[in-house]
């Protein structure tokens, strides 16, 4: 686990001082190009996000539903490569401190080099890492490297395994709140109340949830129980339908504004 805290540990302290919950928003990196990807991080820093969360395109995403599919196919497309990616972030952070999280598969690390994509991704600024398909029991690299290290918890992780995951996380625990892969939902799972629960008997890391939330009553519903509330498909499909368009970041900026003041509503 890292051993000084990162921009993730310092957003969800300042949150909880302000009893206020995290929005976290996904989109995928060079879709449409790196250049409006630094620009809609912009945006999305200016419409309330707390944490971004920035796909790594890879060309087999089994976890991924079709229009987080679509998007890494457009970006492999237009060319994006992991080196891409990572520059991308550098471009981030000459202009913004917001936490990122890349959220990626374990075949482009691997390509890469393991040691090489950990050291290079902390230089450029990358704060945390979420491999979709890495068993935490296989991930030999969390403790030499200050990034945090995100664990995955499902509906159907069970109760005997959540203690094991939870005490190898970092940053903040992911609920992915339903079966199946990404794509919005049209209501919020009625166990996630009972799962962020069990989740917290075995850890004192923020909770996420993630995978189906697409509206500012689902963002707000999911806020009652989590510290954190993730949003990709809904966006991603902003950019899907506007990507050509010249006012694609106001268009994502103003969509996402009511997703992000949804988590702001005081905890009691």
């Amino acid at each position: 686990m890292p051993a000084v805290a990162n921009r993730i540990d310092t957003c969800f302290a300042n949150l909880r001082g302000r009893r206020e919950k995290a929005f976290i928003a996904y989109i995928c990196a060079g879709d449409p190009s790196f250049a409006q990807t630094v620009a809609l991080a912009r945006a999305l820093e200016n419409a309330g996000t707390d944490i971004l969360e920035l796909g790594v395109p890879f060309s087999d995403p089994l976890a991924d539903g079709i229009v987080n599919q679509l998007a890494a196919q457009r970006a492999l497309e237009a060319g994006a490569t992991v080196p891409g990616v990572l520059e991308c972030v550098r471009d981030i952070r000459r202009s913004s401190e917001i936490p990122i999280v890349l959220y990626t598969y374990l075949n482009p690390i691997v390509q890469f080099g393991l040691e090489e994509f950990h050291r290079e991704a902390e230089q450029a600024g990358v704060d945390g890492l979420l491999i979709l398909d890495l068993p935490p029991d296989e991930d030999i690299e969390v403790q030499t490297h200050a990034m945090a290290h995100i664990r995955l918890v499902a509906p159907t992780t069970p109760q005997k395994r959540l203690a094991s995951i939870c005490a190898r996380g970092a940053g903040f625990i992911y609920y992915v709140s339903r079966e199946g892969v990404t794509g919005a939902q049209t209501s919020v799972a009625a166990s996630l109340a009972e799962k962020v629960a069990a989740i917290r008997s075995h850890t004192q890391l923020p909770i996420a949830v993630g995978f189906g939330v697409s509206n500012p009553e689902q963002t707000a519903q999911v806020a009652q129980h989590a510290d954190a509330v993730v949003v990709g498909s809904a966006i991603v499909s902003q950019i899907a339908e506007h990507g050509r368009e010249e006012s694609l970041t106001a268009k994502v900026e103003e969509f996402v504004r009511p997703l992000a003041v949804a988590t702001k509503r005081r905890a009691g």
